[in-house]
């Protein structure tokens, strides 16, 4: 298929990283990150194809764009929303990206931003991110646009696994006796 080869042209050189195939060891939404970042570029990938965007940008950026080692809550440049920076900073070490990638991997969380600035609850860090991280192009918000659906997937998938095993178990523990 046209689209799958030329997917594997532009992401073939990070893809067959082994610094980028350490995300395969951090575990994301239910699944690991490696999955996860492959699910987004993807799904950016086939989005930028539909609105025009930067094909090849969307597709790197949105695999680089939790290019960071650990879990989130495991160091604090991994937080919530700092650690877009520090995927930025591994992304220009490891692999050779512009600006704009740059920019769009930096702005990947915005809407977690956006969706915290509808409520009373926002913070002073997460509203200086709002202000320094809004997305600068269609295809910055289209590897957010992407992140946001795949992660709400996984975590669905994830639920749904976690709970039929729980139950399943309740079920079997009760056969038991």
């Amino acid at each position: 298929m046209k689209l799958n080869k030329e997917y594997k042209e532009i992401t073939g050189e990070i893809l067959e990283s082994e610094n980028f195939a350490i995300l395969k060891n951090d575990v994301h939404h239910g699944s690991n990150k490696y999955d996860h970042c492959k699910r987004v570029s993807y799904l950016s990938y086939l989005m930028a194809k539909l609105f025009n965007g930067n094909c090849r940008e969307v597709a790197r950026a949105g695999l680089l764009h939790d290019f960071f080692f650990g879990s989130r809550t495991s160091k604090v440049e991994n937080g919530y929303l700092k650690h877009p920076k520090t995927s930025v900073e591994n992304a220009k070490k490891y692999f050779d990206i512009d600006e704009n990638e740059a920019s769009i991997i930096e702005s990947h969380m915005y809407h977690h931003a956006l969706l915290k600035r509808l409520t009373p609850f926002m913070k002073e860090d997460d509203k200086k991110y709002f202000k320094e991280h809004k997305p600068k192009n269609k295809d910055s918000v289209i590897v957010c646009v992407s992140d946001l659906l795949v992660s709400i997937f996984e975590v669905c998938a994830y639920k749904i696994r976690y709970n039929f095993y729980l139950y399943m178990i309740f079920i079997l523990n009760i056969a038991r006796y």
